[in-house]
């Protein structure tokens, strides 16, 4: 059974030069036997005599808001004139050559046997940076040369770069065996040990990618950045989460988080300080983007136009998914304030729930999921914004007379109702 992509679609261009002028041979097998894949997968901590490297690819390509499967197969290293091609770049060339459509948006999930050398990481680096319409998970049965300081870098440069970098668990080698195996329908067996090597692998790879940050858990981005007007059941407090991205102006990520509040400091004030501490070079721009749960209260929107003020070079867009004790003035004036600086602030949509759902969450691939009225929430809490920003002093309800027959349209779009102690309780900072 061959994989379900035969055509070859219109391209993306130009072509990385780096992997289209590499030769490469199509792998005319595209399931491994059993043998090789219990040998050339099991998870040990260090490994011997395996100097092959194979990954088991799937391509899936975006369509209505979902992604579909596009291509699938299997890679491994081979040897060309004398020269041996890495498994990683063997990839790219062929995937350069595919010519994709450039509008077009890509996700690929690798499953490596090994992970990437220094080299492979550095140009699988280069190639997310400029690819941006291309996103990459990368599913490690082992790590390479994981004690080397240099190769511990190069792994921290792929996640800095928006690969998500995961080992590989019992799930995706069961996976891998049903989608890549030639297994004549027998069941996976998992070897000895399997999840023991796995977990000292993953204590492996947080310790490198420490620097890094955690990503959200599902249920509790859901929860928290949910812009429901009430907590749905069960009940929980919904505190304040900050999830940035520092961007230079070419669109490449130079340092990503999130922070949440904590007693003594709110997470736009640990922000500030995170950002005072990577000492920007104030000679280039850089655009911040930002999607918080709770839009900003009045101190730390007065310190974020003193911050903006002082970092000229710097501009800064807010996404919030819900906007902060709206109904009082000096939270009000704490908004005008911030456009005035010329802060962007504007209402989290599908499109930034989506983006924040793949850039801060471990979705384990899955695609985002919309809660039941997303949209109408978000366009009535963009109305509500609107109303804030458009009339300077808090002057939400000063109408003027010329609005004529749309005087009763406007009465019915403010939004007037008393909140519960409990409400209140649940939508603490």
């Amino acid at each position: 059974m061959e994989p379900p992509h035969s055509r070859q679609r219109p391209g993306l261009q130009p072509a990385y030069r780096g992997y289209s002028q590499m030769p490469w041979i199509r792998n005319q097998v595209w399931r491994l036997d059993p043998d090789t894949f219990y040998f050339q997968f099991h998870n040990l901590l260090y490994a011997n005599g395996r100097n092959c490297s194979y990954i088991c690819y799937r391509v899936e390509r975006r369509k209505h808001r979902s992604y579909v499967s596009f291509d699938w197969g299997v890679f491994h290293n081979q040897v060309n004139a004398g020269t041996r091609y890495h498994t990683e770049l063997h990839f790219l060339s062929w995937f350069c050559s595919m010519k994709l459509h450039p509008d077009e948006c890509y996700h690929i999930t690798w499953y490596m046997s090994w992970s990437p050398c220094v080299k492979c990481a550095k140009q699988v680096a280069n190639f997310l940076a400029r690819y941006r319409n291309v996103t990459l998970s990368i599913f490690a049965a082992r790590l390479y040369y994981f004690r080397d300081v240099a190769y511990r870098q190069g792994l921290l440069g792929l996640s800095h770069q928006g690969a998500r970098v995961y080992i590989m668990s019992y799930r995706e080698f069961k996976y891998c065996w049903k989608k890549f195996v030639d297994s004549k329908r027998r069941r996976f067996k998992p070897w000895k040990k399997l999840n023991i090597n796995y977990h000292r692998l993953v204590a492996e790879l947080e310790n490198i990618l420490r620097n890094t940050m955690n990503l959200l858990r599902e249920a509790l981005f859901k929860h928290q950045f949910g812009n429901q007007p009430r907590v749905p059941p069960p009940h929980y407090r919904r505190k304040t989460y900050l999830c940035y991205q520092l961007k230079q102006l070419d669109d490449s990520t130079l340092n990503r988080g999130c922070f949440r509040n904590k007693k003594q400091q709110h997470a736009e004030i640990r922000f500030i300080d995170k950002i005072n501490s990577l000492n920007l070079d104030r000679r280039q721009s850089y655009k911040i983007i930002w999607y918080i749960t709770w839009s900003p209260c009045p101190r730390c929107a007065s310190e974020l136009v003193d911050f903006i003020t002082r970092n000229d070079h710097l501009n800064l867009q807010i996404f919030a998914s819900r906007l902060y004790f709206h109904w009082k003035k000096p939270f009000q004036r704490g908004l005008q304030q911030l456009q005035a600086a010329g802060i962007s602030v504007a209402v989290m949509t599908h499109s930034e729930f989506e983006d924040c759902w793949e850039e801060f969450v471990d979705n384990q691939s899955r695609p985002f999921q919309p809660w039941e009225k997303l949209q109408q929430y978000s366009a009535s809490i963009t109305r509500r914004l609107q109303r804030i920003l458009m009339f300077p002093g808090n002057q939400s309800f000063l109408i003027p007379l010329s609005t004529g027959p749309n005087l009763e349209k406007i009465f019915r779009g403010l939004s007037i109702r008393l909140l519960s102690p409990l409400l209140l309780r649940s939508d603490s900072r």
